[in-house]
């Protein structure tokens, strides 16, 4: 559910709602579930879990669903123990790609991962071949509707990293050890609306491609998230 550009993860994620929202909300309530059998139930003494739920928030997701995985989460002695697990590879043209999965079958999971990077003319590659090419960092994207001076005073005292005004929003990146802090910092200035709040990973290099190449590499990123035990895909292509 996650692209490489600030903007293209915007545009692609509202996309992706539109045309599947009720597969994007199982992600995340099975996310929202392994977050809350991690810890508390109570999102204010979860960290992870906070986390999952504002995410589930900007996209979205009805309280009362957040609520039910919070509650299934919390009845369950068995059924399915899922986990976390990362694919690295390659795809058209030498674009990086990084897959975070929650899986409860290790086997299905890389079978369906390796089909997709196969049929695409990729090949994953082993752990860490590809990881070193991002860096975790916070994406707060907001309405425009807020003054921006306040918004970006209070973001860049919280201790943002960057601050900009993208067509209606504005689009804030944070250090990983600032995102909680950033976010708290906005609410406490009257923002009720996050179109987009969550903890991503931002290529430090992009590969530029033709329109075709382009077009290749997205059908694989369609592909990979189309895939039930896959969270996010992370991505190095430069989009136009």
């Amino acid at each position: 559910m996650s692209g490489h550009s600030k903007w293209a993860t915007i545009h692609r994620k509202k996309g992706l709602l539109d045309a599947a929202r009720g597969k994007v909300f199982q992600k995340l309530a099975k996310e929202i579930m392994v977050a809350a059998k991690g810890g508390s139930p109570d999102p204010n003494q979860n960290a992870a879990l906070r986390m999952v739920v504002d995410k589930a928030k900007a996209q979205n997701m009805p309280k009362d669903n957040i609520q039910k995985a919070i509650d299934k989460a919390s009845g369950a002695s068995d059924g399915a123990n899922y986990e976390n697990v990362r694919y690295e590879g390659y795809g058209h043209g030498g674009v990086a790609f990084m897959v975070d999965c929650l899986t409860d079958n290790r086997n299905r999971t890389a079978s369906q991962v390796r089909s997709s990077f196969t049929k695409a003319g990729g090949n994953l590659g082993t752990d860490g071949s590809v990881s070193y090419m991002f860096e975790r960092r916070g994406s707060i994207v907001i309405p425009s509707d807020y003054d921006e001076d306040t918004m970006m005073m209070t973001a860049l005292d919280a201790g943002a990293l960057d601050f900009e005004k993208i067509e209606n929003s504005y689009v804030i990146t944070t250090d990983a050890n600032t995102f909680v802090a950033v976010k708290d910092a906005l609410e406490n200035a009257n923002v009720k609306e996050f179109l987009e709040c969550e903890l991503t990973y931002i290529p430090n290099m992009e590969v530029s491609l033709d329109s075709e190449g382009e077009e290749k590499v997205l059908k694989l990123v369609e592909t990979l998230e189309d895939l039930d035990d896959v969270q996010d895909v992370y991505y190095n292509l430069k989009e136009d």
